[in-house]
């Protein structure tokens, strides 16, 4: 029977505009409530995988594996009982792991013996690819290998992905195999000579014993505990684990799923998995229009006649217009005209949202952002030198402290907030808040790009 459960680290990192306007610098891709789950209900990546691990593997302690600015994300749509290891700097996947693991370790009291499995917290697969982490635990358990994988089997000879090549045997394909080389996205005469040789799509899924990487941790820094090893993160390689670890690796093999998956990083992908052609205030013409899907998150009507196999997008951060299969150039021009500060976000205490930002003729900045407080939370900040904030209490009801100076406010209630003042509101019900900003102090700035 075992002892200690299998410890399933969900790498959950980035921020993207492969999914522009939809994601953006505070919004990435796996919180994007684009799915549905058993029941029709909205569902992100992020719920949609930790769902899976939890039901397909209930034995599972589940540690994610981000950064700091996606812990509000995290926790309101998984909740506060988390076990969230936390990059203090982006450092790419090696170092991540590694500090997941010393999480795992330290922080979370697992014995050397212990099965860790690294997964994706962004991918979209079967119920059946989340049942092999414990086919997983079973090959890392009996020391089949110092280091196993999970292989997709290829669907096509795609030139996307990296490949694992396993050594033959006579054994039932879904045994573990010894693994002789790796060959990374190749051209497509190459794919298609290692789909015809049985080769599998590299998943980035990674099973190993705790002991054996914490071991390959204190080669680069010699930390005893978490807190330590993220003061000092700065130590651990800049590299992915593939690059750093596993091509390094004496002994690694491989298991076989054979089965759906898919990286939901472009807008092909996601436009196969919508469980609707249109979201929002949308209007279509179905007599000239064909393979057109439509998210609109902004109140104003969409209306969209005579085009085909087309992505299209209306957020507070922008609109996109693209046929199906230019995702690589929406993403060179998201990035150009990605704004520089996001005009949505969700936070600890519950969304902003910015509907107008206008300047005036000597540059100072009028900002009107629609505040969501949640029933319970607080918001608290400090305006800047130049800056003065008039509230408009829309919502729901809250008890407002200025410099100390506590007050009830509610429906119609209108509040000014000088410069250089502390404020905090913490709502008794969902408290709804027009926030107008004047920033004088953007007068002697650039203000050209975001908000």
């Amino acid at each position: 029977m075992q002892s200690e459960p299998i410890h399933v680290v969900l790498l959950s990192g980035g921020s993207g505009t492969r999914l522009w306007p939809l994601s953006n610098a505070a919004r990435s891709k796996q919180f994007l409530k684009v799915l549905r789950d058993d029941k029709g209900k909205p569902e992100s990546m992020v719920q949609r995988t930790v769902r899976l691990v939890c039901e397909q593997c209930p034995e599972a302690q589940v540690t994610v594996a981000t950064s700091a600015a996606q812990v509000d994300a995290l926790v309101h749509q998984l909740g506060e009982n988390l076990c969230l290891s936390l990059e203090p700097e982006r450092r790419d996947t090696a170092p991540a792991i590694m500090l997941a693991a010393s999480h795992v370790a330290w922080a979370e009291r697992a014995s050397r013996d212990a099965t860790v499995v690294v997964m994706p917290i962004d991918t979209y697969a079967n119920p059946a690819y989340y049942q092999c982490v414990r086919r997983l635990d079973e090959a890392v358990r009996s020391r089949v290998a110092d280091l196993v994988l999970l292989g997709v089997e290829p669907l096509r000879p795609s030139t996307k992905f990296g490949y694992i090549v396993r050594r033959r045997a006579e054994c039932e394909e879904d045994a573990p195999l010894p693994v002789e080389r790796f060959v990374e996205k190749p051209d497509r005469e190459r794919a298609q000579a290692l789909v015809a040789e049985g080769a599998l799509w590299n998943c980035g899924v990674f099973a190993f014993r705790l002991g054996y990487l914490l071991d390959i941790v204190s080669g680069y820094c010699d930390a005893t505990s978490y807190e330590e090893l993220r003061a000092r993160y700065g130590e651990l390689p800049r590299n992915s684990f593939d690059y750093e670890v596993v091509e390094k690796a004496p002994s690694v093999a491989a298991i076989r799923y054979a089965g759906a998956w898919k990286d939901i990083g472009t807008w092909g992908t996601l436009c196969e998995e919508l469980a609707d052609a249109t979201s929002g205030n949308v209007w279509l013409d179905e007599d000239t229009i064909s393979d057109v899907h439509v998210v609109n998150e902004t109140h104003l009507p969409l209306v969209v006649a005579g085009i085909d196999h087309a992505a299209i997008a209306a957020t507070a951060d922008g609109i996109l217009v693209a046929g199906k299969g230019a995702d690589a150039r929406v993403r060179d021009l998201a990035n150009k005209a990605a704004l520089k500060a996001p005009m949505c976000e969700r936070r600890h205490w519950g969304s902003y949202r910015v509907s107008d930002v206008t300047h005036a003729s000597d540059g100072t900045r009028v900002t009107t952002r629609v505040l969501e407080v949640d029933a319970g939370e607080r918001l608290d900040s400090i305006t800047g030198a130049g800056c003065v904030l008039s509230w408009t209490v829309a919502g729901g009801m809250g008890k407002l402290a200025i410099d100390e100076e506590v007050r009830a406010v509610t429906v119609g209630d209108v509040v000014r907030i000088g410069p250089r003042t502390a404020y905090a509101v913490r709502a008794s019900n969902d408290l709804l808040i027009v926030e107008v900003c004047v920033d004088e102090s953007s007068a002697k700035k650039d203000t050209s790009g975001g908000v």
